[in-house]
């Protein structure tokens, strides 16, 4: 049987010990499992090892503004195959998941069964939908604009935008990603530019396009 490196993506604990329990039983235990419980920690996984076969990625993560962690990884990451893994299973957030670069849906009501049948259609170049995810729902163009403009950053300047977003000042971010503030500086200025927007509200905002679910 062949093995694997797949990436489960969760800040709950038990569910990501569900995942590690599905996808051992259904791969085998040669399988090489990391979990990780932010998209900080993720970004540290990928920057250390950039051919992972899978990611199992949870929607609402730490570090993440709806689909901004999706977004990130098909940015950045194109050969790996991403997974959504959520418990919010409208068909807006599936439709959204497939518009947006994912390779499957995976409801977190799955069973264990479901769960493996998913993993094994990914990694063998397939990819894994419930119905809903075909259903007619309508991604704006706000927010398509706003994953070409996500997906074009670099994880450096995605995490300064996040921070952004939650409000800090260009010398906290410094402090934070212990780097200049005139490096922060010159990262603000390249997502402006990258996102088309020309204050911190518009680049909140653009953001939010992605955190909002509902289908508009």
């Amino acid at each position: 049987m062949a093995t694997y490196d797949i990436l489960i993506a969760d800040d709950h604990p038990l569910f990501r010990g569900a995942l590690r329990q599905a996808v051992t039983l259904g791969l085998g235990p040669d399988t090489r499992l990391v979990e990780v419980a932010s998209i900080a920690e993720l970004e540290v996984q990928l920057n250390a090892k950039a051919d992972w076969d899978l990611v199992l990625l949870d929607l609402n993560m730490p570090g993440a503004y709806g689909f901004s962690g999706l977004v990130l990884l098909r940015g950045q990451y194109p050969q790996i195959p991403v997974v959504m893994v959520s418990a919010q299973e409208e068909a807006s957030v599936m439709v959204r998941s497939r518009e947006f670069g994912a390779s499957g849906f995976i409801p977190k009501s799955s069973t264990l069964e479901v769960i493996q049948e998913a993993v094994r259609n990914v990694l063998e170049g397939e990819v894994w939908w419930p119905p809903q995810a075909f259903e007619q729902v309508s991604v704006s163009p706000e927010a398509k604009a706003a994953s070409e403009g996500l997906a074009s950053l670099t994880p450096q300047q995605f995490r300064v935008l996040t921070m952004v977003c939650e409000g800090l000042l260009n010398k906290q971010i410094a402090y934070e990603l212990s780097v200049s503030e005139a490096t922060i500086k010159a990262h603000v200025t390249a997502i402006f530019r990258k996102l088309n927007v020309r204050t911190r509200t518009q680049a909140a905002l653009l953001l939010q396009q992605l955190e909002s679910i509902s289908a508009s």
